[in-house]
């Protein structure tokens, strides 16, 4: 004999060959509950409520099992061991869904087939809502990768853009100490090449400014630097445009950066950053542990070492962690950061909680109570509080 089990907002259905109901398992009368197992069926899970309804189904001596949805009968065959069938929509299905309100009501599932629409409405919302957080949580697991491939590049890059300035030193070693920015000596490598090419002419074709043409064309005239070959010059010049490559790479991982933490944690962005926010995350390990931590701990977030030595040693603890990088905190007087550090933290904590929970964006409102709290720390410790003398101590006598 063949069953149909069709799942549904009030319950999970067993239907016979003739369109009856034969069993069934009602949810609990909880729209979060009810949302829950929902997600779970159409992620593909099989959830103890079908299981349930399997088995007592076996027990009248059905043997097959038809579903609507493809993947939740494929785990329930892999699961139980069953003999399954896919129908899209079903007979079954198409019966339950149009009689559902009537089925409900005779149930006791609700007062009145109307209420039916309203659990529906409210089941919906928080499927969305679920959906939406699943989403994201694995969206963050691809955004701490992004983060740790720019850390891994910014070492690249370094490595790479110093082994350039070495060996190109060689033929031209005082352009090293004109050019400050690792891209634009990369540039000028690649691009003139020979230390006899930067004239005023074609440095002023790369745009530098007007007061460093004149520094780097005499230096180029006057340089203590030896000659190379065609073939040194080569090798150097290709090292140098993989390596503005990797910078072109760079500045497209910090786009993508930017986009998915504005969908992974819009309110953490608007509040420190995209890179801050996305840092946060992957020290953290995820939106969602991110979200269940104190402010405390998000406050020392990145300097556990300096926290473990301090433990350890009876040292001072450190005042914050990887949240000086914002603004508000490394320009702040060094007697201020800590209380803003503090302050800092305090909403990253709830805009966490907010992305990873509910979704809701209040970032502006956030961005401007902490930037008022910031204000008024400033404008209070204007000064650095000085130490109390230490008490003289009394000594007896007349």
């Amino acid at each position: 004999m063949k069953a149909s089990i069709v799942e549904s907002v009030i319950g999970i259905f067993g239907f016979n060959e003739n369109e009856e109901i034969v069993e069934k398992i009602l949810f609990p009368k909880d729209a979060e509950k009810i949302a829950n197992i929902l997600g779970r069926i159409q992620s593909g899970e099989v959830p103890d409520e079908v299981v349930d309804l399997i088995k007592r189904l076996q027990a009248q001596g059905y043997e097959t099992f038809s579903f609507e949805s493809e993947t939740l009968a494929m785990e329930a065959r892999r699961k139980l061991g069953i003999k399954v069938e896919i129908e899209k929509p079903s007979k079954a299905g198409e019966k339950l869904r149009k009689n559902l309100g009537k089925i409900a009501v005779e149930a006791r599932v609700v007062n009145k087939p109307e209420d039916v629409r309203e659990l529906i409405q409210q089941v919906s919302v928080i499927l969305t809502r679920i959906k939406v957080r699943r989403a994201a949580e694995k969206r963050d697991l691809l955004l701490i990768q992004a983060i740790q491939a720019l850390d891994d590049l910014d070492k690249t890059l370094n490595l790479f853009a110093g082994r350039v300035r070495e060996w190109y030193g060689l033929h031209f070693p005082e352009l090293s100490n004109l050019i400050d920015k690792h891209e634009t000596y990369l540039k000028l490598v690649a691009n003139l090449g020979w230390r006899s090419n930067f004239t005023s002419e074609n440095l002023e074709k790369e745009g530098l400014p007007k007061g460093k043409i004149q520094s780097i064309a005499n230096s180029a005239q006057t340089s203590m630097g030896a000659d190379i070959n065609d073939e040194d010059l080569k090798q150097i010049q290709e090292l140098s445009m993989k390596t503005l490559e990797l910078y072109r790479m760079r500045r497209a991982l910090e786009d993508y950066i930017d986009t998915t933490t504005g969908e992974v944690a819009p309110n953490i962005k608007n509040l420190v950053g995209a890179p801050l926010g996305a840092r946060l995350i992957s020290i953290a390990g995820g939106l969602q542990n991110l979200a269940k931590m104190p402010a405390s701990t998000i406050q020392v977030l990145g300097a556990e070492k300096a926290l473990f030595r301090a433990l350890r040693t009876g040292a001072k603890p450190p005042k914050h962690g990887i949240i000086f990088q914002h603004p508000s905190i490394h320009q702040a007087q060094k007697w201020q950061r800590g209380k803003i550090a503090r302050a800092l933290a305090g909403k990253i904590a709830i805009g966490a909680r907010i992305d990873a929970f509910t979704g809701k964006y209040v970032g502006e409102e956030l961005r401007k109570s902490f930037e008022e709290r910031a204000n008024e720390i400033m404008e209070k410790y204007k000064r650095e509080k000085q130490p109390r003398p230490p008490r003289r101590e009394h000594r007896g006598g007349r």
